[in-house]
C-alpha cells in the first residue's frame, strides 16, 4: 500500500503572525519600490543628492570641512541618520492609512503594518548608508578607521527613535488631522537643529545646553564619532534618545489600541 504523500509545511506556516509581517513587507516593497520609475534608486540618489549640494555650497564659503579632510563625508554623516528618522517616522505614521483596507481581515493586525514599515525602512537605509558612505570613502580616497558597533548603535537610534515618533504622530495624524500639517511645520527648524553642517562642539555654549535635548543631535554625534577615531563625542547619551523614543512608542501604542477600529473607519 502507498504512503500517504506528505507535504512540507513551510516554516513560516506555524508562526502566523510572521506569515502576515512577511506579505505586509512584499506588499509593502512592490508599492513603494515597484512601481515608480527608478524604485529603489530614487532612494538612494536623494541622500545623495542633499550631500553633493551641501558640499558643493560649504567648500566654495569654506577651504577645510569642519572634520576630517571630506566634505561629503562630514555631510554625509549627519545626513543619513537625520533622513532614516524622517522616513521611519514618515512611514509608521501613515500605517493605518497604507494597509487600512487589510486591517479588515481578522489575520492582519495595525501592529502587523507598522512592524512591517519598520522592518522594510530598516533594510533599505542599511543598504543606503552602505552605498553612499563607502561610495564617498572610494571616492574621495579617505582613510576611515571605522567603529562598526557606534555605526550599528547610531542606526538603531535613528530608527527607535522613528518607531516612537511614528507610533504617537500614527494616532495623532488619524485623530485629529490638522496635526500633520502641525508636524510638517514643527519639523523644518529639525535640519538646522541637528548639527548636520557643524559639529555640536562648534555651537556656542548657551544655545548648546538646549540644543543637548533634541534626541537627533546625539543620533548624529553616535554617527561622526564612528567615522573620525579623535572626535570625542561625551555629550552623546544613548540611555536618553532611547528614554524619548520608548516613552513615545508606549504612548503611542497604547493610544492606537484604544482607538484603532475607530481610526481605521476615518
Amino acid at each position: 500500500m502507498a504512503e500517504p504523500i506528505r507535504f512540507r509545511r513551510h516554516p513560516l506556516g506555524r508562526w502566523p503572525g510572521l506569515r502576515t509581517l512577511r506579505a505586509l513587507i512584499l506588499r509593502e516593497m512592490a508599492t513603494s519600490y515597484g512601481r515608480s520609475p527608478g524604485g529603489f534608486l530614487w532612494t538612494v540618489l536623494e541622500p545623495v543628492g542633499g550631500i553633493a549640494l551641501l558640499t558643493v555650497i560649504f567648500s566654495l564659503a569654506v577651504r577645510v570641512p569642519p572634520m576630517g579632510t571630506s566634505f561629503a563625508l562630514f555631510y554625509a554623516t549627519g545626513l543619513l541618520p537625520f533622513l532614516m528618522f524622517l522616513d521611519v517616522s514618515r512611514k509608521i505614521a501613515q500605517s493605518l492609512s497604507f494597509s487600512k483596507q487589510l486591517l479588515f481581515y481578522p489575520g492582519v493586525t495595525f501592529t502587523d503594518a507598522i512592524f512591517a514599515r519598520l522592518v522594510l525602512a530598516c533594510v533599505v537605509h542599511a543598504l543606503v548608508f552602505t552605498i553612499v558612505l563607502f561610495g564617498i570613502v572610494i571616492y574621495d580616497q579617505v582613510d576611515v578607521i571605522l567603529d562598526l558597533p557606534a555605526v550599528v548603535t547610531a542606526f538603531a537610534l535613528a530608527a527607535a527613535l522613528g518607531l516612537g515618533t511614528g507610533c504617537m504622530n500614527c494616532f495623532l495624524m488619524r485623530r485629529f488631522p490638522v496635526w500633520a500639517n502641525v508636524w510638517s511645520i514643527a519639523t523644518r527648524p529639525l535640519f538646522l537643529l541637528s548639527c548636520i553642517f557643524m559639529p555640536f562642539d562648534s555651537v556656542p555654549t548657551g544655545f548648546r545646553d538646549v540644543l543637548w535635548y533634541n534626541p537627533i543631535i546625539h543620533i548624529v554625534g553616535m554617527n561622526r564619532s564612528a567615522f573620525y577615531p579623535t572626535y570625542r563625542a561625551d555629550y552623546v547619551d544613548p540611555v536618553y534618545v532611547l528614554l524619548i523614543a520608548a516613552i513615545l512608542f508606549a504612548l503611542g501604542l497604547s493610544l492606537l489600541f484604544k482607538w484603532h477600529r475607530d481610526l481605521v473607519l476615518r
